[in-house]
């Protein structure tokens, strides 16, 4: 009888230290403009191809260094970094482009290996991330870009052990994504992200979680999924991996968060049945009191449906994981902030 392996990766810590659980369980977060856009790779082996993804007026050009494009696991260090700031801002501490950590301290946190393979593959992702080069006019942070810059701008081991293994790493993050952090242009990811084996899984969870969140469905033309994901592969082929792994979630339940189906041409995403019972809790906890509080919001958010921008609201602090503490208040100045409609326009 031979046996079906998981679709998810190992617990590779599943006693972790006490001493760094306050760094290991900081939320996860990724930076939107990459979750939107197809970034990094999902091959595992060196991908030395220059790639082009164009969506309307926006465009991304990614080009490879001598080790190749950097990869969707590659990702994890910049996850890791965003968290680490956002944990920071969040309680009221500064922040920096550059940031120093213990290489053991990530690994765990992304559950990674932490055998001297891990340590070299830690080495490694560091150099595809420095050493891809990306030129987009995609707005970050309200900025809009017309220049050619990696992933991060420098990496520095500052201390290593005689086996070769990292103790402390220095990075040094790109504008692009410390403007992300400042500009709190951030979502929270599930911790399964790092259990999910294969790189389209992943960038598949980040799709949904962009553009679906917390709605009722996102769906997607397969050929339009296909280029945001960054695949390489034909229509046909593309339409038989999705397939394979709505199968494998049917049986193992294993995809965070989102289920999939396909429906004619289209992928179509929606909440699992928890993720929906936690969106629709949280919603009911964002009650306004106040028979006030809706026309006050019409007058500092004239010519807006206040309906639609309460659900807006809801929607928006639930992406953000937000611990609201007056829902009124917290509901007016969101209204404030977006101001007269015609200054939408």
């Amino acid at each position: 009888m031979t046996s079906v392996r998981s679709p998810l990766l190992p617990d590779r810590h599943p006693e972790k230290d006490l001493f760094v659980c306050d760094i290991v369980d900081a939320v996860p977060k990724g930076d939107m403009a990459s979750m939107e856009h197809p970034v990094f790779t999902l091959s595992t082996k060196p991908d030395m191809k220059p790639r082009l993804y164009q969506n309307g007026e926006n465009s991304i050009e990614v080009s490879p260094s001598r080790y190749g494009l950097a990869t969707v696991h590659d990702r994890d260090v910049l996850i890791y970094c965003i968290s680490q700031c956002m944990a920071a801002l969040n309680e009221g501490r500064k922040v920096n482009r550059s940031m120093r950590f213990k290489a053991y301290d990530m690994l765990v946190a992304t559950n990674r290996q932490i055998s001297g393979q891990g340590y070299q593959l830690l080495k490694d992702a560091l150099r595809r991330l420095q050493g891809t080069q990306i030129e987009t006019n995609i707005r970050q942070g309200g900025k809009e870009y017309f220049k050619v810059f990696g992933l991060i701008e420098s990496a520095e081991i500052i201390r290593e052990t005689r086996e070769g293994r990292m103790l402390e790493v220095e990075i040094t993050l790109s504008d692009w994504v410390f403007d992300a952090i400042e500009n709190n242009h951030v979502l929270t990811l599930n911790k399964q992200y790092f259990f999910l084996r294969k790189p389209l899984e992943r960038r598949l969870y980040e799709l949904a979680r962009k553009h679906c969140g917390a709605q009722l469905k996102w769906q997607c033309g397969l050929a339009l999924l296909r280029d945001k994901c960054g695949s390489g592969s034909t229509t046909k082929e593309f339409k038989r991996l999705i397939s394979k792994i709505i199968e494998d979630d049917t049986s193992h339940d294993h995809l965070p968060d989102y289920t999939m189906s396909i429906e004619s041409d289209n992928v179509v995403f929606r909440p699992k049945r928890k993720a929906e019972a936690v969106v629709s809790f949280h919603f009911q906890a964002l009650r306004l009191i106040n028979p006030g509080t809706h026309d006050e919001a019409r007058r500092l958010a004239p010519g807006w449906d206040i309906y639609v921008l309460e659900n807006e609201w809801r929607t928006w602090v639930h992406d953000k994981a937000i611990d609201v503490k007056d829902a009124d208040k917290h509901f007016l100045a969101f209204c404030n902030k977006r101001g007269a409609y015609k200054n939408q326009i």
